[in-house]
């Protein structure tokens, strides 16, 4: 800054400190929305390209009624203990999995796109999942042993399923960990290889790892931020955030916040430019459907992987409402429909981008729910079924429990009946979540960084078998050296809130809009520049 600029008129002064003080309100309503990217390795993004996707059923998913056993004498015991909450059989869609020995199930009638997904092998099942400390008998728990912390809330819960931390509290989670270690396989961007459509959780945050957050049209803007805009309102509030860029703060606090206020600025662009030459054709995105609207976001997103320099991207979408204490027969016919169509959309969309064996879906939920009936719903429980979807699952099969027929026998099930129907899981979410990483790319020397409890209490459980590949191309140990923070803490608040509801084409394939995001991009590049210019000006006036 030079030094005529340091002298300021009254009307000069007058007119940039109002200036500034409209872009304050803007700035402050979006940062919180817009985290700070992590800073990713300088290396060369060449290579396979995978990402996964956390779909999180938030409430606590009533799945024994996803998922139903169909034999005849099974079924006759589902129906005993489900009372009032049991389907009817002849409404199933049935299923043989292909590892059941001749055991049938069926899948609730409104998940149609779901069955077809199975029978084309294209998606599988994981039964009887949940939290747990260690393997875990019915006298272990009727001794008060290796119970998680507040079993059945779900506040812990949900932390508990995204953290892999079942005996601690903690904000890191097994997602955000992930990126701690195979963040290094992506180049440098202001954007987060972790990326939700559902706001901040704790699934996606690391050590060193933030979420970057977006909607289903995209990434957030700077409340009335636009480089083009003239002679409104948005051009005053441009003015102002540049101004805010632009000034030479003194304090440190300051310098930082218009640094980070920068980045995510610019981050916006760049997501904005990178997306824009990823556009569905033929996908239909259901009518109302706001689950299958992220989730062809989460396509878009991640056929853009060239552009943001990405071989690893983690996803995480909500869709809440499950905490079916009343009509939950009711509510499912509709829930369960969203799910089902949710998931044909997003494989279609994959299909379009050429992308179907590079992304794998997962689900998870804070737990399962009481076999038996409250009256017209069901209570909190323990362990629950999952579906995982991609081109690289062994689809067609039901993974869980070897020793319990990998889908617990309804005739059976008093040596896992805690009371209610709340079942001992078979499965630690640490061993579904291990499949699932072996395939990302997480090698076993880092995976005790990833998954801290697993080596010491599954370690000798053999692997479920989930992905067709056991391991991805290795990553290059990048463990962290501080150790995961595992300091008891106070629950935080729960995510069980309402309802969300071949790699990327070239530069040359950018529509116009693109193009005009690539110039807003060089607009920014400029400014920065002259920021630069007049900081270095003014170092070597003083």
């Amino acid at each position: 800054m030079s030094a005529s600029d340091k002298h300021l008129s009254r009307r000069q002064f007058i007119g940039q400190a109002s200036c500034a003080g409209v872009g304050a309100s803007a700035l402050f309503s979006t940062l919180l929305s817009l985290r700070l990217a992590n800073s990713l390795a300088a290396q060369t993004a060449t290579g396979d390209y995978k990402a996964l996707v956390c779909l999180f059923l938030a409430g606590g998913n009533d799945s024994f009624n996803m998922l139903v056993p169909t034999t005849s004498a099974e079924y006759s015991a589902y129906a005993a203990v489900r009372g009032n909450l049991a389907l009817a059989k002849d409404t199933l869609l049935q299923i043989t999995p292909g590892n059941l020995s001749g055991r049938t199930l069926g899948v609730h009638p409104s998940m149609t796109e779901v069955r077809d997904l199975f029978t084309s092998g294209k998606l599988a099942f994981v039964s009887n999942v949940g939290s747990l400390v260690r393997p875990t008998t019915l006298a272990d728990y009727k001794a008060n042993r290796y119970r998680p912390l507040s079993l059945y809330s779900h506040a812990d819960q949900i932390k508990q399923w995204q953290t892999c931390m079942p005996d601690q509290r903690t904000a890191v989670g097994w997602g955000g960990r992930a990126a701690d270690i195979i963040k290094s396989l992506n180049a440098q961007s202001l954007v987060s290889m972790n990326i939700s459509l559902s706001g901040q959780n704790t699934f996606l945050t690391g050590q060193n790892a933030f979420t970057y957050t977006v909607g289903s049209t995209g990434a957030t803007a700077l409340t009335g931020y636009s480089p083009t805009a003239a002679n409104n309102l948005n051009a005053l509030r441009t003015a102002a955030v540049d101004s805010n860029l632009g000034a030479d703060y003194q304090n440190l606090f300051e310098k930082s916040f218009a640094g980070s206020t920068a980045d995510a600025v610019d981050s916006y662009y760049d997501f904005t430019a990178a997306i824009s030459a990823a556009n569905l054709t033929t996908t239909v995105i259901p009518a109302g459907n706001s689950l299958a609207a992220n989730l062809a976001m989460v396509s878009r997103i991640a056929a853009s992987n060239s552009r943001l320099g990405a071989r690893r991207q983690v996803f995480f979408v909500q869709y809440g409402g499950w905490d079916h204490h009343d009509e939950v027969i009711n509510n499912q016919v509709n829930m369960l429909r969203t799910v089902s169509q949710g998931l044909n959309t997003f494989w279609s969309a994959l299909g379009e981008f050429g992308l179907q064996n590079n992304v794998t879906l997962f689900s998870a939920s804070d737990f399962g729910r009481t076999l038996t009936s409250n009256g017209n719903g069901s209570d909190h429980a323990w362990g629950g079924n999952h579906l995982v979807m991609g081109g690289a699952v062994r689809g067609g099969n039901v993974y869980g429990n070897r020793e319990q027929g990998y889908y617990p026998d309804f005739q059976n099930l008093s040596a896992i009946d805690t009371g209610q129907g709340r079942l001992i899981p078979g499965v630690a979410v640490d061993e579904y979540a291990r499949d699932l990483l072996s395939w990302f790319g997480i090698s076993s020397g880092d995976m005790n960084y990833v998954l801290p409890a697993f080596s010491s209490r599954f370690g000798g459980r053999e692997s479920l078998g989930i992905m067709s590949a056991a391991t991805a191309t290795p990553t290059t140990p990048t463990t962290p050296t501080t150790p995961t923070t595992t300091t008891p803490t106070t629950s935080g608040g729960s995510n069980s809130g309402g309802s969300s509801s071949g790699g990327g084409g070239s530069m040359s394939a950018i529509t116009t809009a693109g193009l005009g995001s690539l110039l807003l991009l060089k607009k920014l590049a400029d400014r920065k520049k002259k920021i630069a210019a007049e900081e270095a000006a003014g170092k070597s006036t003083s």
